[in-house]
């Protein structure tokens, strides 16, 4: 009666199984006594490791053009989806029979998933912080203004995070797919080179290829990245490199007159802007003026125009330089002097040896030919043919004054032949601004909106890394919940 009895109370003792908060615990516990005595640390030096040599290629590019930022983020995402995927690829398929076992005894597939997941991220987070302080011990220049917090490294500390968790999570889910650690490290080559070649960023895909970017981590993680490191407004380093390389290339061609210009005279080029107020300045001297003027069918005209009388030659000079009514007279440009009519009567009237000349009296409807000519009876222009005279001005006032000339727009349609080669050309205008101006333009063509330094941007690239993290989560969970139907 005693032994049926007891027999009786021992098949209705309920066997109690600890909940799935106190199961994550125990299984956290276990797996940071593994990071200590199994060694898991060691990922810790080998992200270090990696990030040196990554940081030492990319740190005289990174944020300073675009190509250079391109390739830095580019990078930076290989070295967050190589440490997320060696950190988990061999968690579960190591203790797979383990697993099992504790299945069947009451354990919560989602307890042991969960606890996972608190570790990886934990052991992510230091890698991040272990990744960004070499490369900035090796010489990666980051900005310091973030856009989503007020440090840039905060929030490129996040990305870097959430890219290393999303590659984690995917490890997670293919160690649980695989049997044993063999099949899992014969796996992840193929995951990491599809990650890398379809990331959508360093390489050219073919049309029917870019629906494949969509399932990688690599592109949010690269365009997140990019994003951040504001790469639409980084010059373009390639143009200046090409150019510098055609400096002895000869161009040139058929031009007209007018169309020359016309091309100096347009205002919405900042190149051309910049050429025109360069100083330009010519000594010429008072016999060569003297023969530019003959020659000259607008000075000729003038010549037969009627001067004032009762006063002196000097006078009479003064009221030239003085009148609004010859203001386009004054403006007249002496061949290619950079001198101007105007300019040379200030130097007439301001030279001593002209002085007694000048007191020369004019009489009454005398042309200002005949004035030139009494001026001249001395033959002081003769005389004094050699007495220089300078001015100082900028190429874009001596192209003005050259187009408002009568007789230069007589000759608009005359052509020629420009010959030269592009460093005497970018020497003309200056180098640096024309690799400025060239990579400023390159780059605003090469324009890309999922770079955009933008708020949305950001988020949407963060919230798309959370989405795959949880969802290979998830996956790993869903796989495993079949583990005691394997029968191997």
């Amino acid at each position: 009666m005693d032994n049926r009895s007891s027999r009786s109370s021992a098949t209705n003792v309920t066997i109690r199984h600890r909940g799935r908060g106190s199961q994550v615990r125990i299984y956290f516990g276990k797996l940071l006594r593994m990071f200590v005595y199994q060694n898991d640390w060691k990922v810790l030096p080998m992200a270090a490791l990696i990030a040196g040599l990554v940081g030492m290629v990319v740190r005289k590019k990174m944020f300073l053009n675009m190509e250079g930022t391109l390739m830095g983020a580019f990078a930076l995402v290989c070295v967050c989806i190589w440490n997320g995927c060696f950190n988990s690829i061999q968690v579960i398929c190591r203790e797979r029979d383990v697993i099992k076992r504790e299945h069947r005894s009451g354990m919560h597939i989602s307890s042991y998933v969960f606890s996972h997941m608190l570790y990886q991220a934990i052991l992510c987070l230091m890698q991040t912080f272990v990744t960004i302080y070499v490369t900035l011990l090796v010489g990666v220049k980051y900005p310091s203004e973030g856009l989503i917090t007020s440090f840039f490294l905060l929030d490129f500390a996040i990305s870097m995070f959430l890219i290393s968790f999303a590659a984690d999570m995917l490890s997670l889910w293919v160690s649980s797919l695989a049997h044993n650690t063999t099949t899992a490290m014969t796996i992840m080559p193929f995951v990491l080179i599809f990650q890398l070649v379809f990331s959508g960023g360093m390489l050219t895909l073919p049309a029917w290829t870019e629906t494949l970017t969509h399932f990688t981590i690599s592109n949010p993680g690269l365009k997140v990245i990019a994003a951040q490191a504001d790469t639409n407004n980084k010059p373009y380093a390639t143009i200046s490199s090409m150019l510098g390389k055609m400096r002895d290339n000869e161009i040139g061609g058929s031009f007209t007159l007018g169309e020359v210009m016309d091309l100096m005279q347009a205002t919405d080029n900042s190149a051309i802007d910049q050429l025109r107020s360069k100083q330009i300045g010519k000594v010429t001297t008072l016999g060569e003026a003297r023969k530019i003027l003959e020659s000259s069918k607008s000075f000729d005209a003038f010549k037969q125009e009627q001067a004032l009388g009762d006063m002196t030659a000097g006078e009479a000079l003064k009221l030239i330089a003085t009148s609004s009514e010859l203001e386009e007279l004054r403006a007249a440009p002496l061949g290619d002097t950079g001198l101007t009519f105007g300019a040379l009567i200030n130097e007439l009237l301001s030279n001593e040896a002209f002085q007694p000349a000048l007191e020369t009296q004019i009489v009454r409807q005398m042309t200002i030919g005949e004035l030139l000519e009494k001026l001249d009876a001395a033959g002081i222009t003769e005389k004094y043919a050699n007495i220089e005279i300078g001015t100082e001005l900028t190429l874009g006032e001596v192209v003005d004054l050259l187009s408002a000339n009568p007789d230069v727009q007589e000759k608009r349609g005359e052509t020629f032949e420009l010959k030269t080669t592009v460093g005497q050309l970018m020497d003309l205008v200056g180098e640096e601004k024309v690799m400025h101006f060239i990579e400023e333009k390159a780059a605003k063509a090469s324009y890309q909106p999922a770079y955009e330094n933008s708020e949305d941007n950001i988020i949407d690239y963060w919230l798309r890394l959370m989405g795959f993290a949880l969802l290979f989560s998830l996956l790993a969970m869903v796989t495993l919940e079949f583990i005691d139907k394997d029968k191997r």
